[in-house]
């Protein structure tokens, strides 16, 4: 039997190795402009978060779950946040420290599981910032549960996941320009996935993926007891993708605790 977090962990630290473009960290040019107020950052792969979703970021605690990469969180600790990295890869764990080293930002980094968050108490964030990595994890409403909890009365989960769209069709195709629906939601590599094709997964050490319905993404938040605040919907580049050259395949979402 696959042990999910394990094969996981180890992919995304092969990803950092080969220069994934979610595990490069922030340089510190931006680090500088973030120190003075210009900053943006990513829940999905295009467009950034509206500033207006962060609310005052100066002194409030941060927890980035599921964001290593020295990407998002050292720019928010740049512009005034306490943030806690929490991630399952350690070599994405290294690349916040780096960056925190390098440029004296005091962020804290915690390896885990993103469904178990059991270290913090509860209420003991501001903001919970979750890019898009769900699709890394079977189930996702610990996900949203455990969010919810650490997260204080008041306090923002601002969070970026796969649309149900990316995963009904077949990958290979669909990146060479060729959309064919093969498959169903929720889905899953191990269920799923044609026996080679997971076989060369788990071999080469490929993150194995996850596709969840609105029902969980969504109804998942509410059900922690979260309300929606915010939306918006993001596709890959043009050509990356063909399915999502016609239709968005990424959702952001604004969600607060009453």
């Amino acid at each position: 039997m696959t042990d999910i977090l394990s094969h996981n962990r180890d992919a995304w630290d092969k990803q950092a190795a080969d220069g994934n473009r979610w595990t490069l960290p922030v340089d510190a040019a931006r680090i500088a402009r973030a120190r003075a107020g210009d900053w943006s950052v990513d829940l999905t792969p295009r467009k950034p978060v509206p500033r207006e979703w962060f609310g005052d970021l100066k002194g409030a605690r941060v927890l980035g779950l599921a964001c290593g990469g020295g990407q998002q969180g050292p720019l928010l600790a740049a512009a005034g946040a306490e943030v806690t990295i929490f991630d399952a890869s350690p070599a994405q764990l290294d690349r916040d420290r780096l960056v925190s080293e390098r440029e004296g930002l005091g962020i804290v980094t915690e390896l885990g599981d993103m469904a178990d968050l059991s270290r913090f108490a509860s209420g003991s964030f501001d903001l919970v910032f979750h890019p898009c990595s769900n699709c890394f994890v079977p189930a996702i409403r610990p996900v949203w549960k455990e969010a919810a909890r650490v997260l204080k009365p008041g306090g923002r989960l601002l969070a970026g996941f796969c649309l149900p769209v990316l995963f009904l069709v077949d990958e290979e195709k669909d990146e060479k320009g060729e959309i064919v629906v093969r498959y169903k939601i929720p889905y899953s590599d191990l269920e799923q996935l044609e026996p080679e094709a997971l076989r060369k997964k788990l071999e080469n050490k490929v993150p194995l993926s996850f596709g969840h319905p609105l029902s969980d993404q969504l109804g998942g938040q509410l059900d922690a007891g979260l309300l929606l605040a915010g939306y918006y919907e993001d596709s890959w580049e043009p050509g990356v993708s063909a399915i999502s050259d016609r239709i968005p395949c990424f959702a952001a979402t604004l969600a607060l605790k009453p």
